[in-house]
């Protein structure tokens, strides 16, 4: 009982953690008055390699994935499913190819991925907004609901994000979820190991015994 009660402590600690460190940041942005350094980045990326073409009744627009959406070379803002984000682990700044047809379908496909770092934090939802963040020391990174969603996660749970390996960033993807009680059940496991005796200490014992 004392165990869950501390998990629980925790998880109180980490949304309180999350909602302070949002509200710090968003009234960061109020003060400086201007885009954020990464939106500013993908915009440009956007403006550098994005290109728009007409095949046929198809329209075609390469953009760069900012953490939720298709910024085309011009700047618009296209929607991207989050199913389909979740589903390819899209990171800031991948470059995708929109194909729009003649029906009005729009088709993605990710065609320039950036090169990627895989790291573990743990998972926190802010209660009064139902989003959920993941928490890497003292940063936490914006996740699409819908990972976290197809993985069944909940605050308290272990999560193996991926996010641009030489640029920092808001957003990052969902790769794993390992759930809260699976990590007790590995530390518990981990501990019971610990408390065996050694290979050794078993071996002086068996000498003992023989000489007796």
């Amino acid at each position: 009982m004392a165990k869950q009660n501390k998990l629980s402590q925790i998880k109180k600690l980490l949304d309180t953690a999350h909602i302070s460190l949002e509200g710090a940041r968003q009234l960061l942005v109020e003060l400086i008055g201007h885009k954020d350094n990464e939106a500013v980045e993908v915009s440009d990326k956007a403006r550098e390699v994005g290109k728009e073409s007409v095949e046929g009744e198809e329209k075609i627009i390469e953009g760069v994935f900012d953490g939720q959406n298709m910024i085309g070379p011009d700047g618009k803002q296209y929607s991207v499913p989050a199913n389909y984000a979740s589903k390819s682990k899209l990171v800031v700044g991948d470059t995708l190819k929109l194909t729009i047809k003649a029906d009005g379908t729009f088709l993605y496909k990710q065609i320039g991925p950036v090169e990627r770092a895989r790291i573990v934090g743990i998972l926190a939802k802010d209660e009064t907004t139902d989003e959920f963040r993941v928490i890497v020391g003292d940063k936490a990174y914006r996740v699409l609901l819908a990972s976290i969603t197809y993985f069944k996660g909940a605050s308290g749970d272990e999560v193996v994000i991926l996010v641009p390996k030489d640029k920092e960033s808001e957003w990052a993807a969902v790769e794993n979820i390992i759930k809260a009680s699976e990590v007790a059940a590995r530390v518990k496991q981990q501990q019971v190991g610990q408390d065996q005796p050694k290979p050794e200490e078993s071996g002086r014992v068996e000498e003992i015994e023989d000489l007796g």
